[in-house]
């Protein structure tokens, strides 16, 4: 069974996700999140649906296309994988939403506020980071 590793946050559905519980097989045999990946994109879209289903099962899921920056996009609608903003942030006070970052060996940082009714996530790498992604 997938699980996420859940933090408190009263309200807000987030979580971080390791590389178990996924249908990826061969040199992806995961749970690879990854669009940009050479993985079949049919294993990424059931992978991203687990992934999703996990937090909470009416979500839809958003990403941006990161590219090490401190650039930032809000989101109020979610994009099919081609339409991806380049970005290493997101920002959304849309209900429904799901924003996911992926890392490998950068931080992922999660942002809330509450009374606002406020989520984002930011893909923290080291150009990222120096630029203020954060």
């Amino acid at each position: 069974m997938l699980e996420a590793d859940m933090l408190s946050a009263p309200g807000i559905a987030h979580g971080f996700f390791g590389r178990k519980g996924g249908v990826s097989t061969g040199a992806y045999a995961s749970l690879n999140c990854g669009p940009g990946s050479d993985d079949a994109p049919e294993a990424i879209a059931e992978n991203r649906r687990r992934a999703t289903a996990a937090l909470a099962p009416d979500l839809q899921l958003a990403s941006v296309y990161q590219i090490h920056s401190p650039k930032a996009v809000a989101v109020t609608r979610v994009r099919e994988m081609s339409e991806r903003p380049q970005a290493d942030a997101m920002v959304t006070a849309t209900p429904g939403i799901a924003l996911s970052i992926l890392t490998a060996d950068c931080a992922p940082v999660l942002f809330a506020d509450p009374n606002a009714r406020v989520i984002g996530a930011a893909h923290a790498g080291w150009k990222g980071a120096i630029g203020g992604v954060i």
